[in-house]
């Protein structure tokens, strides 16, 4: 049976998710993929805001109990030329770290990202006997990534599997708040949040 290790870029599955118009259920992602063989081990990385609160503390701690190994990293404050203030993290080298260091102790490396900067960490992978295996969605996977893995999933292919039923994410460019009866707005969950302002490309 394969060792099967995930990787998930959360800030990447999150902008999938958003184009999507419906969301995923991260345990529901590792009893698909685990299904793949015997997982060895699931990442999930992701930034975070340098005051974190309880919601999103909960967050991280529910992934950790669903048997998650979470990477975390805090998100930078800078201003442009503009005087915007922008937030942004960047996992890769994260990522790519956990991906080479551990290839000794899977068979399969699934990779939940479209970014093409893993084109070559994939490489690497498959010249050391390993297969990788990309799931996104066509129009965020970079062709050199998808050219360099073994496999590709399209995320739209495994929707019954891994999705959260009943809950919606607003649709790419509208606003990422929805009102409720009375005017209440409905919060996000945190990763939805910190992924949104995250920019990992």
């Amino acid at each position: 049976m394969e060792r099967i290790g995930l990787f998930i870029d959360g800030a990447n599955v999150y902008a999938a998710a958003k184009r999507l118009g419906w969301n995923f259920d991260h345990r529901k992602i590792l009893e698909h993929f685990a299904s793949m063989g015997r997982l060895y081990n699931a990442y999930y990385y992701t930034a975070i805001p340098s005051s974190i609160d309880d919601k999103q503390k909960r967050f991280i701690d529910a992934l950790t109990y669903m048997g998650y190994t979470v990477r975390t990293k805090v998100l930078k404050e800078s201003t442009d030329d503009h005087g915007e203030m922008h937030r942004h993290a960047n996992l890769d080298v994260e990522i790519v770290t956990d991906l080479l260091v551990a290839s000794s102790l899977y068979d399969v490396a699934v990779l939940l990202t479209g970014d093409g900067d893993f084109e070559r960490p994939a490489e690497v992978l498959r010249a050391q006997g390993k297969r990788v295996v990309v799931a996104s969605i066509p129009e965020m996977t970079s062709y050199e990534l998808r050219n360099a893995a073994d496999e590709y999933i399209d995320f739209k292919d495994i929707r019954a599997a891994v999705e959260r039923p009943g809950y919606r994410l607003p649709s790419e460019g509208r606003e990422n708040r929805e009102q409720a009866g009375g005017g209440r707005e409905l919060t996000r969950p945190f990763y939805m949040t910190a992924a949104a302002d995250t920019d990992e490309r």
